[in-house]
């Protein structure tokens, strides 16, 4: 197999950082606020436990399949091999152009946040844009090392300002700072700490689940890991005490300081100098508090487009290899190793958008929403993959110790309570619609589903690709080899 022939560059700190990093963003510093004012600082916090429980079993199935059959088209490549070839197309071709979007909005979104500063408006928001996926391409055409430390140091600048976020805040509910002692009386004001009870923790329990999405994208580096034996297991590690203390920390501290009740925690406008960081920031009394969080929200944005840009150009080689592309795509450099046609691909793609969402932003955004929770189906397809692939161990007689170099604990159990939560997370956004009976939106809601349905169909019948049996699904060929 052609991935033998990456270069493996990334290293145990670059794959763990990646991890930890990968679900954190706007979502945490923007869009908490108006999770603690509708939950309450109990149902915030509980919805967040909930959704890194999920977490950690959904990446424990991913880092699975990952250590055992380690390729950058990871989701694609598990669908053909494991589960039926047209999965397997539909799979990469939505998650390559899933992507394609993210990274997209990401450089137009850190467009504007420069807006912000008055320094920076000599170039319009569609000129740095450009400016922004140009610099992200060089990056990523030199070395895949190159991708992995700019991804490892942008990550880090949000780790530390979190760090630094919890610590101070604590400081200043027990009174060490601000002049003035918080304790948690905010956790037992009007109706807290669960605001609108079990309605109120499962309404945002959707914001907390699709905020994470992106935790994924570890699972595609294992093709250019190191030893990714070694590097996943501990990557998929991190996943769950990330979301515990980042998170979960993060909006005890943000509810002991602000109380739910506060309007400026709803933040409407989105705006950075109503994120509750930058409040607590101004509380402790930073100068520039929102300077700081708008600079740590745009190297979010551009560590997002980063891994954008990486993701697209691998899922793209993948299936190329696969032979569900052009031929064209599968191409290494001889020097880097890297796919370089389809990163250029990748970039002139997004530079289209970009240009597109120019003249017609709602169009792209839309588009995006639409799409975002299409990544649902990327995580049920990996775990179905991982069920097959242990239910074909089983079948064949063979010995899952000396099959799978890591074993994701709790199985099966962990992979019921991922299913579960994704049928919740895919049908609890639509809930609503239902009950109130506006069959349109609901529609509107599930037509992705309808269209992978129908590629999935159209390939099925083109290719004629049949299910791969249990007993037949090769589980002998290991494509690892550490170079």
């Amino acid at each position: 197999m052609e991935d033998n022939n990456m270069k493996r560059g990334l290293t145990s700190r670059h794959i763990t950082m990646i991890a930890i990093g990968g679900a954190i963003g706007t979502g945490l510093f923007v869009a908490t606020g108006s999770v603690i004012s509708e939950a309450g600082p109990g149902g915030a916090i509980l919805a967040y436990l909930l959704i890194g429980i999920m977490l950690y079993f959904l990446m424990s199935s991913i880092g699975e399949l990952a250590t055992f059959y380690p390729v950058s088209g990871s989701f694609s490549s598990y669908s053909s091999r494991f589960i039926d070839p047209s999965l397997g197309f539909t799979m990469g071709w939505l998650y390559w152009g899933m992507w394609t979007l993210v990274t997209s909005v990401d450089v137009i979104v850190a467009s504007n946040v420069l807006k912000f500063w008055d320094v920076f408006n000599f170039f319009s928001p569609l000129t740095w844009s450009l400016i922004f996926i140009t610099l992200l391409l060089l990056l990523n055409i030199f070395s895949v090392k190159a991708f992995g430390e700019t991804e490892f140091w942008l990550s880090l600048i949000k780790v530390v300002t979190i760090i630094v976020f919890i610590i101070l805040g604590l400081l200043m509910i027990f009174g060490i700072l601000g002049g003035h002692t918080y304790g948690f009386e905010n956790y037992t004001k009007g109706q807290a700490p669960f605001v609108g009870g079990i309605s109120g923790i499962l309404s945002v329990l959707l914001v907390a689940g699709f905020s994470v999405g992106g935790t994924e994208v570890v699972a595609v580096t294992a093709g250019e890991s190191s030893d990714p034996s070694k590097s996943m297991p501990k990557a998929i590690k991190q996943v769950f005490w990330r979301i515990l203390l980042f998170y979960v920390l993060s909006i005890a501290v943000i509810a002991a300081i602000i109380p739910y009740t506060d309007p400026l925690l709803l933040n409407e406008s989105q705006s950075v100098t109503q994120s509750p960081f930058t409040i607590v920031f101004d509380k402790i009394g930073i100068a520039f508090a929102a300077s700081v969080i708008n600079a740590v929200i745009l190297t979010s944005l551009l560590s997002a487009a980063n891994s954008g840009i990486y993701t697209t150009s691998r899922m793209l080689y993948s299936l190329s290899v696969d032979k569900q592309a052009p031929q064209f795509f599968k191409t290494l450099n001889k020097t880097t190793k890297l796919p370089i046609r389809a990163i250029l691909t990748t970039y002139i793609l997004v530079v289209a958008v970009v240009i597109y969402a120019n003249f017609n932003s709602n169009a792209v955004f839309n588009l995006l929403n639409i799409i975002g929770s299409m990544v649902i189906v990327v995580w049920g397809s990996s775990i179905w993959a991982q069920i097959r692939v242990r239910s074909a161990i089983k079948k064949q007689g063979k010995n899952i110790n000396e099959l799978l170099p890591y074993k994701a604990p709790f199985y099966p159990f962990g992979p019921i309570i991922v299913i579960a939560t994704l049928l919740f997370l895919l049908f609890g956004s639509s809930f609503g619609s239902i009950v109130s009976g506006d069959w349109v939106s609901v529609i509107r809601n599930f037509t992705p589903l309808i269209i992978l349905a129908i590629i999935f169909i159209v390939h099925k019948l083109i290719k004629k690709t049949k299910f791969v049996k249990l007993e037949n699904m090769d589980l002998s060929s290991h494509i690892f080899k550490n170079e």
